[in-house]
């Protein structure tokens, strides 16, 4: 499917991520979405460690506090995982745009180190990009609550819809990924 008809559903049901979502074609299967998708829902954090797919949080025993979280889920076909991880850094990039539009400057520090989101020492997402047999999948989490014991920043400090926000996020995401395209489309080759 072209990227210009990415297809995306906003959940307004409260869910867990259980660690399917990463599973190839969840979004066909649950939402009749064909093709490359986008998926956002609040929800906790729910995947046990065997299931992640970021070894260096494996190894680091890495531990989430059990609070709320905005999450996208992103299935891309026909792309590597290189590609996959320049989109998620473009995902994560709209995320701290959207949320400079949102917050005061003087009172934050947000900045892109990577794939995640910072205030300062505080953390305010989680992300990861992997493959499937058949596809690529991105998953973005932003926390909603604030958990100092952790080191991470919630959406409610900054007084931020974590809704209203979803939406922006994944329309923003899907005209890039179309924009991307038609960038590629309109490129002679150089000879």
């Amino acid at each position: 499917m072209s990227l210009t008809k990415m297809a995306f559903k906003l959940l307004t049901e409260k869910r867990a991520l259980s660690g399917d979502e990463m599973l190839p074609h969840w979004a066909l299967r649950n939402f009749g979405l064909l093709g490359d998708s986008i998926v956002s829902f609040i929800g906790q954090f729910s995947v046990p460690p065997e299931r992640w797919i970021d070894i260096d949080s494996i190894m680091h025993n890495q531990d989430f506090p059990a609070g709320d979280m905005l999450h996208f889920v992103i299935e891309h076909f026909q792309s590597s995982l290189g590609e996959t991880v320049l989109r998620q850094y473009v995902l994560v990039s709209i995320l701290e745009e959207k949320l400079l539009h949102r917050v005061r400057y003087n009172d934050n520090q947000l900045t892109r180190l990577g794939d995640d989101l910072f205030d300062g020492e505080n953390r305010l997402s989680l992300t990861a990009a992997g493959s499937t047999l058949v596809s690529t999948k991105i998953h973005l989490g932003v926390f909603i609550d604030s958990a100092p014991g952790y080191g991470f920043h919630g959406l409610r400090e900054y007084n931020v819809d974590p809704s209203e926000l979803a939406e922006v996020v994944i329309m923003q995401y899907r005209t890039e990924m179309r924009r991307i395209s038609e960038k590629a489309w309109k490129m002679r080759p150089i000879i």
